[in-house]
């Protein structure tokens, strides 16, 4: 197959080249207020951290000076440990925000994602736990079990969709295969894809002046693609090609990765929160906390809320799949599959559940990707991988999503109006809000 040279590089945004050699601009900092104290003192935590765990920190762009004693001389697990506690208990003993729902928010949100950071170093320094209580201690939520019984219900019903006889796992590979985005296209089809998410997000959402990201093709990733926020409204977006890229993941990715997903994320947070209030410990991304299911929820969610009703296969059947070389006739049959499939997502968190709880080893969590998760048998591999690397953080995407998603739908109390939607999910964007407040 012919494909995109691994990290080609191209920018998306209001402005482009110029835009990203900008530096990002310095954080003020209010040391006199105990909440922006307790602030500095988690920032450093978390890079403190960082020193042990190449994973932690996803992303920071505050003062650089910060950076440096961890830097230079790496905090012990024991000293990180009694620090957070210590922290933790200033946190929690603080005043409320004088009836300010916002900095209520960010007492909250300051005081879980310590507990988060605690319950992190307390694994690196070998404590060992079930998947469900790991996935309690650093993201703030626990996702539903469910059977073979179930799957295989789902199973039986999304059957009679597919060609041919015999397994189901491998009919949805033989139907899926036909919907692969050729190498030599895959470029053009991300752009447009792209550049269709960002003018949706654009018409509904103030973005930052300037905001912009790159987009890379990379190989060898256990991720099927990765936003590296950067600060100032930037972000560097990486695509894995090492497997087939099938037609929907064009404007899954666009959205997820860039707009309104992650790229916009963070923009607003370090517009609103950090720019805006001063609000430091937005300056840094802790991957195993609860921001993290905020961040892969809204970022799935988002999806939707682009594309609502029969947009999505509307604008793919007009623009992406003739870009591709697909038959645009078939975007319906296609999506229709797709949504029954969407309902067996839970079924790669139980994979994960049963491998490190240590009820089945990597081969066979592989299989049960396979059998109930219907993905093929390299991409279960590369799964396995990531769950290897990233342990119970598979919860965010789909658990995410669905929190996020009856949070909105509350919030607007059941209303189709998709102004009322954008609203509350940009103010959802751009506030402290943790998975258990959802």
């Amino acid at each position: 197959m012919s494909l995109p040279p691994t990290r080609r590089t191209w920018i998306v945004g209001l402005l482009v080249l110029a835009a990203c050699t900008d530096q990002p601009q310095e954080i003020p900092v209010g040391p006199t207020d105990p909440l922006d104290r307790a602030a500095e003192g988690y920032v450093k935590l978390v890079l403190a951290v960082g020193r042990h765990d190449a994973d932690y920190v996803d992303a920071y762009y505050g003062p650089a000076d910060w950076r440096e004693p961890s830097a230079s001389a790496p905090l012990a697990l024991d000293t990180i440990l009694a620090r957070a506690r210590a922290l933790l208990e200033t946190v929690e003993a603080s005043a409320g925000g004088d009836g300010d729902e916002m900095v209520e928010l960010r007492r909250r949100y300051l005081a879980t994602q310590l507990r988060s950071l605690v319950a992190r170093v307390e694994m690196l320094g070998g404590a060992r736990s079930t998947f469900d209580e790991e996935s309690r201690a650093l993201y703030d939520a626990v996702a539903p079990a469910h059977d073979e019984r179930h799957y295989e219900r789902l199973l039986s019903e999304l059957a009679p969709l597919l060609p041919g006889q015999g397994e189901v796992a491998a009919r949805f590979a033989a139907f899926r295969e036909r919907f692969v985005i050729p190498g030599h296209r895959l470029d053009a089809v991300f752009r447009a894809a792209i550049d269709e998410c960002r003018a949706r997000t654009q018409a509904r959402l103030k973005l930052p002046p300037g905001e912009s990201f790159s987009v890379e093709y990379v190989q060898g990733k256990s991720w099927s693609a990765y936003n590296w926020y950067q600060g100032g409204f930037r972000s560097l977006i990486q695509v894995n090609i090492d497997l087939p890229i099938s037609i929907d993941r064009a404007i899954d990715l666009a959205c997820h990765e860039g707009y309104p997903g992650h790229h916009v994320y963070n923009a607003l947070l370090e517009q609103q929160l950090v720019r805006d209030r001063g609000w430091v410990e937005f300056s840094v991304y802790p991957l195993f906390s609860p921001q993290s299911l905020i961040a892969e929820g809204t970022a799935n969610y988002g999806i939707l809320v682009a594309f609502p009703g029969d947009e999505r296969v509307e604008f793919e059947a007009r623009v992406l799949f003739p870009l591709a070389g697909l038959d645009p006739r078939e975007a319906e049959a296609y999506y229709r599959v797709l949504g029954q499939v969407e309902r067996l997502s839970y079924a790669g968190n139980e994979a994960a559940r049963r491998y490190l709880d240590g009820a089945i080893d990597a081969g066979a969590a592989a299989d049960w990707l396979v059998r109930y998760a219907l993905m093929t048998p390299e991409r279960a591999a590369q799964r396995v991988r990531f769950i290897d690397q990233y342990r119970s953080y598979v919860i965010n995407y789909n658990l995410g999503q669905d929190l996020v998603r009856s949070y909105v739908e509350r919030k607007v109390g059941g209303e189709a109006d998709v102004a009322r939607v954008w609203e509350e999910f940009g103010k959802l964007l751009a506030s402290p809000r943790l998975p258990s407040g959802l």
